[in-house]
């Protein structure tokens, strides 16, 4: 047997594709909500972590499960968009993200209402994060959850035109 050259083909690809584009903003949405959800914890229970320095919940701590929440739902809604990648989003769909925005912009304004004037403590006091403002923040947290599952692309009848 004599050793001949194989012949010649078409070269092949060492470096896979990346047909699916979708894939990276999940990723990233992943990473963002479990980022904030570390931030949130931080946040609502600092003696998780043995950061706990007050005795009550003040301004900063606050800010941070506030702040926490908000990428939460930053990287909920880039991972909800991203399911429906393909098809036509509804009008439920749109509701719901505009109800995660909403339900945000509700909980930020109870979690804060101290510093914006509205609450049980007046300026001169230290903000006092209380059973109104936390009723506030449960609300707002309940209305988020209501638009996240809205945007869930249920298999409905008119939306067989999936790819």
């Amino acid at each position: 047997m004599r050793n001949r050259p194989l012949p010649a083909s078409t070269p092949v690809e060492t470096i896979p594709r990346v047909e699916d584009t979708s894939t990276p903003r999940i990723l990233v949405s992943l990473t963002t909500t479990l980022t904030g959800l570390f931030i949130f914890a931080i946040g609502a229970k600092p003696d998780m972590f043995g950061w706990d320095r007050s005795p009550v919940v003040g301004f900063v701590q606050i800010a941070v499960f506030l702040a926490g929440l908000g990428l939460i739902c930053l990287g909920g809604y880039v991972g909800l968009h991203m399911l429906w990648w393909g098809i036509e989003r509804t009008i439920t769909s749109d509701i719901g993200s505009r109800l995660v925005g909403t339900g945000y912009v509700i909980t930020v304004f109870a979690g804060l209402a101290d510093v914006f004037g509205m609450g049980s403590q007046s300026f001169p006091a230290v903000p006092y994060f209380g059973p109104w403002q936390a009723s506030g923040v449960l609300i707002g947290q309940g209305v988020i959850a209501f638009g996240f599952l809205l945007m869930i692309p249920f298999p409905f009848p008119w939306n067989r035109n999936r790819k």
